[in-house]
């Protein structure tokens, strides 16, 4: 996603900040580089900050996310409160779907006077459905959103018939587990039930890096793995997100 799906309302807020807020994750942050290429291309400066370190081997995942989410508040508070004004938080996709921003900000109101208003954008499921000209879910269906940290769990209820769920859009993650998961039932005989579900895949949705696939699982995991190091080589980074749907 890039500048040019901001929507109307979007561009309209962000013209009126004094300043965008971002974290900076590395010395290298390709992302940072979007948001401020958008933030320059509307005359408003960006505040980068440091991003605190997360514990991403601790036992308790929500725990630690919501240690790390106390202590951006903190460094946000302090950008807000040494800077005053009309401050921005470019999300990246639409802020009501796997950000933290609304909460990390809500806990900064708590601290200091602070209005918050939010504005919807364009979500990264939505271009993949727009890109692959498909619809989400079946006629009258329902769909799963999940990471795909959780994917294992969804797909393992599935195959024991626990849920009759048949559509699944993964997000912040690769297809290293879908993979593991394949593999693990041709190891153990099973009939390549999961390698027969579809999937369309997208890396990089609405940026120069794009890259996208479909087909069945087990025909197209390999050629996923290539165009995700393609996008990785061209921009620093790949965000992947898929749609997986159980054959009728």
């Amino acid at each position: 996603m890039g500048a040019h799906h901001l929507t109307g309302e979007a561009t309209k807020a962000l013209q009126g900040c004094d300043y965008l807020v971002a974290a900076q994750k590395a010395d290298t942050d390709h992302l940072l580089a979007l948001r401020r290429d958008i933030a320059e291309a509307h005359g408003v400066p960006l505040v980068a900050v440091a991003d605190p370190p997360r514990d991403r081997d601790a036992a308790q995942y929500v725990d630690a996310v919501r240690d790390w989410h106390h202590a951006r508040a903190r460094v946000y508070e302090q950008v807000l409160r040494e800077r005053g004004g009309i401050a921005g938080f470019a999300v990246w996709g639409d802020p009501s779907l796997y950000d933290s921003t609304i909460r990390i900000l809500d806990q900064v109101g708590h601290r200091l006077p602070l209005r918050l208003e939010v504005f919807a954008g364009v979500s990264t499921p939505q271009l993949l459905a727009a890109r692959h000209r498909i619809v989400l879910h079946e006629v009258g269906g329902s769909v799963l959103f999940t990471t795909a940290r959780r994917l294992p769990q969804a797909l393992r209820a599935a195959h024991a018939g626990r849920t009759s769920q048949p559509s699944i859009v993964v997000m912040l993650g690769d297809t290293s587990s879908l993979r593991e998961l394949v593999l693990e039932q041709r190891a153990g005989g099973q009939p390549d039930q999961l390698g027969d579900w579809h999937i369309w895949w997208g890396a990089n949705i609405g940026t120069t890096s794009e890259q996208l696939l479909r087909g069945r699982v087990g025909e197209v995991l390999e050629q996923v793995d290539q165009a995700a190091q393609q996008a990785r080589s061209t921009a620093g980074w790949a965000m992947q997100a898929y749609l997986l749907r159980r054959p009728a």
